[in-house]
């Protein structure tokens, strides 16, 4: 029987050639990655680009995306973060800009090792950074432009001691709960703000440079 463990993802450049059976066929994968990402303002690809811009914003860029993990990023100091987006602008044809409102439900954790889910729904990461592609105008919208984005840094205590929605939250309501948004030059500097408040709520957050200690296995607190 082959190994079906979990497969270790690897990092690409592009140049791999799409072949049979080691004959090149001339397409490459930068040729997939353009055919299949190149709408960024789609809501599944936006939504991965503001995975990505967090990470380049604060270190943690290298390797690949792991698309199953309990978490979307894990800071260079340790934090773990959950990215989640929105836009005004879509790619279809729209009446209205439209309402922005986040998911941010719990959600039961997932072992890629045994491919179960496990423990009880909760919210995994210690930082959640809710990314808003806030340009409203369609004719000049660029995901690309990180000053059109803002970004809401909230620590994962904040969302669970709301009295209102578990599930969803909205501009008006992050800027009640946590302040203003910051931009993407601030982004390194606030996640550790709140990663600070995060860990003073409750003491648990992931193993990190600086010491922090690791948290029960599901990852909840």
């Amino acid at each position: 029987m082959t190994d079906l463990g979990r497969i270790e993802s690897e990092l690409r450049n592009g140049d791999e050639l799409l072949h049979q059976d080691g004959h090149a066929l001339g397409p490459t994968l930068l040729d997939f990655w353009r055919w299949s990402a190149s709408d960024i303002v789609s809501n599944a690809t936006r939504g991965i680009l503001a995975e990505y811009l967090v990470a380049s914003a604060i270190g943690a860029a290298g390797g690949t995306r792991e698309e199953w993990a309990m978490w979307d990023l894990t800071a260079p100091d340790g934090t773990r973060l959950e990215i989640k987006s929105a836009a005004y602008v879509q790619t279809w044809q729209q009446e209205r800009l439209s309402k922005v409102s986040f998911g941010c439900a719990k959600t039961q954790a997932y072992d890629p090792l045994t491919n179960q889910p496990q423990g009880e729904p909760c919210r995994h990461a210690d930082v959640y950074v809710f990314a808003l592609l806030q340009h409203e105008d369609q004719a000049t919208l660029d995901p690309l432009n990180v000053s059109q984005w803002a970004f809401f840094i909230v620590p994962t205590a904040s969302l669970d001691g709301r009295t209102r929605s578990q599930h969803s939250i909205t501009v008006p309501s992050l800027r009640t709960l946590v302040g203003e948004s910051v931009g993407y030059s601030e982004l390194e500097q606030a996640i550790r703000a709140a990663a600070r408040i995060q860990l003073g709520s409750d003491g648990l957050m992931g193993t990190s440079n600086n010491g922090i200690q690791t948290d029960n296995a599901s990852g909840c607190r």
